[in-house]
């Protein structure tokens, strides 16, 4: 049983990198990310260092204004960036304690600093479109200390060819 979940997370894995860090993910790839993702049930508990890393402490809720921001179509090599702000709509210090960009061209950077209730915070995402062609759905995983611990927010659209490129001819 263990042999089989560790291969179907091993594909899971490779259908998510290649989804990250390929152009996109194709209707075939989601079919299968999804049914592995289904299929895949631990006979035992996960051990707590598999588990999402929240901050020790009691937690709290947060809130964004939006978590999607469709950047519409850019050029190969365009970097687009985008600020996402939030909330702490719960009763305790807000601790952002990572942000993770689904691949290497997209770069969180938030606040380091607890967010008080009812205070605003900011997370900037910034994508590299180098080499990155088609249609885009770039992930960040915000960890902090809410429940569940794992939040997200996504840069969408689409990467043209190389500005620099020879004109598409048209008729």
């Amino acid at each position: 049983m263990l042999k089989q979940i560790k291969v179907a997370a091993m594909a899971l894995l490779a259908v998510g990198f290649a989804a990250s860090c390929n152009n996109s993910e194709t209707a075939s790839q989601a079919e299968a990310r999804e049914s592995l993702e289904n299929s895949v049930q631990p006979a035992t508990p996960q051990p707590a260092a598999a588990q999402a890393a929240a901050p020790a402490g009691p937690t709290t809720t947060m809130e964004f204004d939006a978590t999607e921001f469709d950047f519409g179509t850019v050029q190969d090599g365009e970097k687009v960036s985008h600020t996402y702000t939030f909330k702490n709509t719960g009763s305790e210090p807000l601790i952002l304690s990572n942000a993770k960009g689904s691949c290497g061209c997209t770069v969180p950077s938030w606040p380091r600093e607890p967010i008080a209730p009812g205070e605003t915070g900011e997370i900037t995402v910034e994508f590299n479109s180098k080499n990155k062609k088609g249609r885009r759905n770039q992930k960040v995983t915000i960890t902090a200390n809410t429940n569940p611990p794992q939040s997200f927010i996504y840069l969408k659209g689409e990467v043209m060819g190389d500005a620099t490129a020879a004109p598409a001819v048209t008729q």
